[in-house]
Order: C-alpha cells, then structure tokens, then sequence
C-alpha cells in the first residue's frame, strides 16, 4: 500500500494490516462484494458460466496448504466461477493443494452459489461450461441439484462411447473466458505467491482483487 500517496502522518504497516485483519474477521470485505455484485448485477453476462480451479503455491505454510505433486510444491487451491465476459462471481473457501478440483465439490459449489444467492442473483437454468476434469457423477448430480445446465468437457478416461449427456462444442469454447480472469488476477503480484498463514486473510486478498477487477468494469 502506498502509504505517503494516500496518508498524512506516521501510518505503519503494522496499522494497515490491523485494520485488514479487523474487517476480514468482522466479513466487511465478503459483505462489500457481496453488495457490489448486488447492485450492479444488470453489467453481468449471464448467458453462460464458465468454472475452473486455480493453485497458488504457498511458501509459508499455513491453512489449507498441502503438497502438489504437479507443481512439485505447497499449494493452497480455489474453484472459480465467472460470467459470460470472464467477470469472477464466486470463489470457494481455500482448499488443500493436495486436493484436486472435484474434492468435496458439492460443498465448495455451493460456497460459489452462495455469493449469487446473496446478491440475489437466481442460478435455475444457467448454463455452464466446464473442463473434462469435472466429468464425475458427483459434479454432474451437484450441476442437477442446482437447476445449471452443465456443458462438461467428456473425459478420455470414462469413455466417450454411449454417452447420453450432450455436449455442445461451440458454446464449451466460451471456457477460455476463465482462464483469462486468472491471467487478470495474475496482475496483482500480491497474489502469484501466497505469504499469508491464515485462510481467510487469503481469501480476503483475493476479494480485494475481484472487487478491483469489477469495479474497473462497471466503471468503462
């Protein structure tokens, strides 16, 4: 934080990093995403979504850290959920790197649903586009449960022959829209390596970012 831009006077980090911890304890942060993505929910593109995970090593330890055999290091993981224009609507509490992506799914989807259920925005009938590593019976049931239509990549590895569920080709190539949200968020350095111990001043950091990107939206 560029302090001597912003604040007069002996302001230390220390203070910041009070008053940081302070409003992720209290839910200001959770509370003041919650509110934008509320009142500007007319600047979403709810055509389709798109989901994916995202690692970020973590060098320090800490909560919901653990070993990730395809980074070779201490990764902490998130599912992701983004609009039509690659706009981040939701994210899951932290997860272990030593998960994959589909572990304990219906729980961590529905910490995503939760932020639209918030802001009062309805999921029945969404479409949603999704990579083969979510091609399981517990994603596709969780996608049923909630009223989405999935889009799910088949995975090799089920088969592809006799499949009774569609796959629409040219609305899955929407997904990339969600790669692109992770590049945006990659241009936060704060965010490229997690320093932070504890989960939620994790999650609060990435909030930060959401909010940034999406009021940068609304503004254009």
């Amino acid at each position: 934080m560029p302090i001597k831009q912003y604040i007069e006077g002996n302001y230390t980090y220390q203070s910041v990093y009070y008053h940081f911890s302070r409003w992720v304890r209290d839910g200001s942060w959770k509370r003041l995403w919650v509110s934008l993505l509320k009142k500007y929910k007319n600047s979403l593109d709810l055509s389709c979504v798109q989901l994916d995970g995202t690692q970020t090593r973590a060098h320090q330890g800490g909560e919901a850290v653990g070993f990730q055999a395809r980074r070779a290091d201490e990764c902490t993981n998130f599912l992701c959920l983004s609009d039509n224009q690659g706009t981040l609507l939701g994210i899951s509490e932290p997860i272990s790197g030593n998960h994959h992506d589909v572990f304990d799914f219906e729980q961590h989807f529905k910490e995503i649903l939760h932020w639209l259920a918030e802001a009062d925005i309805p999921t029945e009938g969404l479409f949603l586009n999704a990579d083969a590593g979510f091609d399981t019976q517990e994603c596709r049931d969780t996608f049923q449960k909630a009223g989405i239509e999935a889009n799910i990549d088949f995975n090799k590895r089920n088969g592809n022959k006799d499949r009774f569920e569609y796959f629409d080709e040219e609305l899955y190539k929407r997904r990339w829209l969600i790669e692109r949200s992770f590049a945006w968020m990659d241009a936060f350095k704060a965010l490229l390596i997690r320093y932070e111990k504890k989960a939620q001043n994790w999650l609060a950091f990435n909030l930060i970012a959401i909010i940034v990107l999406f009021i940068r939206k609304i503004q254009i």
